[in-house]
C-alpha cells in the first residue's frame, strides 16, 4: 500500500498536478487498491470459509459427541461380553 501512495504522489505532482486526466487515473488506483487489494474484497471470502469450516466442525461434534461415544462404548461392551460368554461355552462344552 505504501509503495502506490508513493506512486500516486510522483504522478500527481511529477507528471502533471492540475491536469484532470491524473487525477482520474490516480483515483481509480486508490479504488482498485482498497478494493481488490489486500485488505479490501477479500474478506467476504475469508468469511465464508471460516463459517464453512466452523459448520463443518460443528457437524463433526454433533456426530461424535460424548453421548455417542457412550453408545459405542455400551456396544463394545455387549460385544466384549457376548463374545466373551461364546468362549466360555466352548471351554465348558
Amino acid at each position: 500500500m505504501f509503495v502506490l501512495l508513493l506512486v500516486l504522489i510522483v504522478v500527481l505532482f511529477g507528471l502533471g498536478f492540475l491536469n484532470p486526466l491524473w487525477w482520474v487515473a490516480a483515483a481509480v488506483l486508490v479504488f482498485g487498491a482498497t478494493r481488490f487489494g489486500r485488505g479490501g474484497g477479500s474478506d467476504g471470502g475469508e468469511y465464508q470459509d471460516y463459517r464453512d469450516r466452523r459448520e463443518r466442525e460443528d457437524r463433526w461434534d454433533r456426530r461424535y459427541s460424548r453421548q455417542h461415544r457412550a453408545r459405542w462404548n455400551r456396544e463394545d461392551r455387549r460385544d466384549r461380553q457376548e463374545r466373551r460368554g461364546r468362549r466360555d461355552r466352548e471351554r465348558r462344552g
